[in-house]
């Protein structure tokens, strides 16, 4: 009987341990870009709620803040941008859009530099980047999950739409 008990609290005490182990943490997703189209007819003709390179407000800076680094950007690649604010159905987000030709001549690493760079600022005011050219081609984007804190973040670079790959490869 005294090995019994003893194999049963061996037993109970293996399975209590077993259960009683802390799960692995679940690593939070980062969402995915919008798929909502890129609405260049805003460029042209604001509405809503909608901000635009071209959008000023004369009584408080508008958010996000994006004019400093277009209008120092040394080789002109930040062209424009759209920028939503969060709504029911979508995160707030910008859409950039880029000079195509500066950005063929970037190779890989310039590319993500300027994605991070506009990505970081962006995430400070609580927005998502997807960057554009005219021909309405998603070349990348910079997603953050804001759920939690520090937000994770992804950068996504479409490298189908280069038209060389510079010298990174």
């Amino acid at each position: 009987m005294h090995k019994f008990a003893l194999l049963l609290g061996t037993w109970l005490t293996t399975i209590s341990c077993l259960f009683n182990q802390p799960l692995l943490a679940e690593i939070p997703s980062i969402p995915k870009p919008s798929n909502a189209p890129l609405e260049l007819d805003l460029l042209t003709n604001p509405q809503g709620s909608g901000i635009t390179a071209n959008t000023i407000d004369q009584g408080q800076l508008s958010v996000p803040s994006l004019w400093w680094i277009k209008e120092t950007s040394e080789n002109k690649l930040l062209d424009n941008w759209i920028a939503y604010p969060f709504n029911n159905h979508q995160p707030a987000r910008v859409d950039v859009i880029v000079n195509q030709q500066i950005w063929s001549l970037l190779d890989y690493l310039e590319r993500y530099d300027f994605v991070n760079a506009l990505g970081d600022i962006a995430r400070t005011y609580g927005y998502n980047i997807r960057i554009f050219n005219y021909q309405q081609e998603r070349l990348a984007s910079y997603t953050c999950n804001f759920k939690i804190n520090p937000s994770l973040c992804r950068i996504e670079i479409n490298s189908q739409s280069n038209f060389g790959l510079g010298n990174s490869f």
